[in-house]
């Protein structure tokens, strides 16, 4: 009878989830994945995973999957003509319940370190899912007095803040520093501020006073 290697490939998934955490997917080694997880075999996440990319995919999957279908039972909740604030709570209330675990919280500060991905989230990859795909789009048509390139430069730059403020709450509290905000306060003020990003008006051009030459950021001149 073959022997079970679930309880192998868990400790690998948990070992590669802290250390991933901490230093990022791509600056921790193979060997100290398999040396933390107790295996002498450098090769054994190879043999469970594939590779590291696999890895890393399994790892998204096993949190993004649950989180995207409480995202989809929450949004089923909404009435029609749901406002952007109802949209981004639901975006932030099942993201947030990663909190609560120490897995969750590795995996919060796992997706904040790849936010070059960030741009791609239409591609519905792993740890994605649809429902945060669907709403992800309903939030980009609005508002509609905004230029498209620039709802479609928020929608990215709300994930951004959103992955960088829990990953960040997350770390504080692992080193259990206080946190000023409880938990329901925490996501509502996160939500509101979301909001902000996408539905703050374009007020046009910095002052010239601040800009150099060629659009560039230049020096502001001592008074």
């Amino acid at each position: 009878m073959p022997r079970d290697s679930t309880p192998t490939k868990e400790r690998l998934l948990r070992e590669a989830e802290r250390l991933f955490a901490r230093r990022g997917p791509y600056r921790v080694t193979l060997r100290e994945i398999t040396d933390a997880a107790g295996q002498r075999n450098v090769s054994a996440v190879n043999y469970h995973f594939g590779s590291r990319e696999g890895l890393l995919e399994a790892i998204l999957a096993r949190h993004g999957d649950p989180t995207d279908a409480a995202r989809g039972e929450l949004r089923a909740r909404l009435a029609d003509g749901s406002t952007t604030r109802d949209l981004v709570a639901v975006l932030v209330v099942p993201y947030a319940a990663h909190l609560a675990t120490p897995e969750g919280r590795d995996y919060l500060r796992i997706v904040a370190g790849l936010s070059p991905l960030f741009s791609d989230w239409r591609a519905d990859t792993v740890g994605t899912g649809p429902h945060l795909v669907d709403i992800l789009t309903m939030l980009e048509a609005r508002p509609t007095e905004l230029p498209a390139a620039v709802r479609r430069e928020r929608v990215v730059e709300m994930i951004m803040l959103m992955t960088a403020a829990m990953s960040s709450r997350a770390r504080q509290l692992e080193s259990r520093r206080p946190v000023e905000l409880d938990d329901d306060t925490f996501e509502a003020n996160l939500t509101d501020v979301l909001v902000g990003v996408l539905e703050a008006p374009l007020l046009g051009p910095l002052p010239a006073a601040l800009v150099a030459p060629g659009g560039a950021v230049g020096p502001v001149p001592a008074s």
